[in-house]
């Protein structure tokens, strides 16, 4: 019996075993998931073997690339308007950018800036490429507590942010996205809140109603989807708390929101929600950091699902 998550026009029944994996192959976890022009799903995944993964629209596999560029921390993917594949480790605290291909095309970092300096890259943890200017954003979010701003030749243009509560600062900066009017969303993940911002760095709003947002992009429908994850150390198996999807307008105000009370690998179950995508149908992809968040504590520990395709209805 098909699952059937979501309300009022945002209604998704849930595909099991979407991707379809070459023989042996597994994801082991997928913190980064980012839709082409021509429905490709691209996965960035923790195989370090296969670390991106490309299927077409149905799940089936087209190719992989980046083997030996990546660490086994592999944090997040975004594909911009000029069809560039951004991708974000880090363990390597690098932004990377390729062709559709996998031909590498730029790196951005490299060796770590000094810790909680501000400074670009200390274990970044996202990037979005402006659609109006080209422009890069990058959360700088373990090491730093900030956004940084390059060019698009890659010139670092401006930074802003650092740790604490108040507006324009952050606690793990984990997620960013930027809509047509240039005004950029940053996922404050330990504040539980999204601040939004002009490219200058200037505090426009915040929104307060999103649990440990995670994973976040722009739709084609203008709206923000935001994975969420589950509660913090201590707070494990508390209902209500994150493993969960929300829907909101650019305003902040919630359309939908699905995932079950309990985290899991069933059918309309999430366990770690950390990148989301959405493709010209309406169809969701949510990629989950589940091996880090869960499968490592088990005995013994074991690879759990971390893709979740949502067919819009």
């Amino acid at each position: 019996m098909a699952v059937v998550l979501g309300n009022g026009d945002f209604q998704y029944e849930v595909v099991p075993n979407w991707e379809q994996l070459p023989e042996g192959v597994t994801l082991r976890e997928t913190p980064g998931v980012a839709v082409n022009a021509r429905d490709e799903v691209f996965l960035l995944t923790r195989n370090t073997d296969y670390p991106v993964m490309v299927f077409d629209r149905t799940g089936s596999f087209l190719r992989s690339f980046g083997r030996g560029v990546f660490d086994a921390r592999t944090h997040g993917m975004f594909i911009g308007a000029d069809e560039a594949v951004w991708c974000v480790d880090d363990g390597t605290h690098s932004i990377t950018k390729w062709s559709q291909e996998g031909e590498l095309l730029q790196t951005l970092g490299g060796d770590p800036s000094p810790l909680w300096s501000g400074e670009p890259f200390n274990r970044p943890t996202h990037a979005a490429v402006s659609p109006k200017s080209g422009d890069l954003f990058v959360t700088d979010g373990y090491g730093n507590a900030s956004v940084h701003r390059y060019s698009a030749d890659g010139e670092h243009v401006l930074s802003w942010g650092g740790p604490g509560i108040d507006p324009g600062q952050f606690i793990r900066p984990h997620n960013v996205a930027i809509d047509e009017e240039e005004r950029v969303y940053v996922a404050d993940r330990e504040c539980h809140r999204v601040q939004v911002f002009d490219t200058e760095g200037n505090f426009l709003e915040m929104w307060n109603n999103i649990h440990r947002p995670d994973g976040m992009v722009i739709g084609p429908d203008g709206n923000v989807y935001i994975g969420e994850l589950n509660g913090m150390d201590g707070m494990e198996g508390c209902p209500g708390l994150g493993h969960r999807v929300s829907i909101l307008t650019r305003g902040g105000d919630l359309l939908a929101r699905f995932g079950d009370e309990q985290e899991g690998e069933e059918p309309g179950q999430f366990i770690a929600p950390h990148g989301v995508a959405v493709d010209s149908q309406g169809d969701i992809y949510v990629g989950e950091v589940s091996f880090s968040i869960r499968g490592r504590t088990l005995d013994p520990p074991r690879e759990l699902k971390s893709l979740t395709k949502l067919r819009k209805l």
